[in-house]
């Protein structure tokens, strides 16, 4: 079974910076599309950034110019660089990912996720 296991979050202060890391791991043949999804208490879940298998990325307006989604390949793993921190980023954030198991069918993965805290 694959697992996305989400690491990197915590306290940050208004403004400063921090750093998501999202590994997969298990038996699978290829991690396709990534991205990363948030959600704030009492809020929809939304998207904040992907980054698909041929490297376009996509963010939301409201992260634009702030956050920056990268991946490794070989190390199936997509990280979160998240600068410029405002309390409103705060929410847990969750990893996304579309992978090919091995008899090559594409499945949605979800990570549990991880709390992002920004204190003004």
């Amino acid at each position: 079974q694959v697992q996305l296991v989400e690491s990197g979050g915590g306290l940050v202060q208004s403004g400063g910076s921090l750093k998501l890391s999202c590994v997969a791991s298990g038996n699978f043949f290829k991690v396709n599309d990534m991205a990363w999804y948030r959600q704030a208490p009492g809020k929809q879940r939304e998207l904040v950034a992907e980054v698909l298998s041929g490297g376009t990325t996509n963010y939301a307006d409201a992260v634009k110019g702030r956050f920056t989604i990268s991946r490794d390949n070989p190390k199936n793993t997509v990280f979160l660089q998240m600068n410029s921190v405002r309390p409103e980023d705060t929410a847990v954030y969750y990893c996304n990912a579309q992978i090919m198991d091995i008899p090559h069918y594409e499945y949605e993965y979800w990570g549990k996720g991880t709390q992002v805290t920004v204190s003004s």
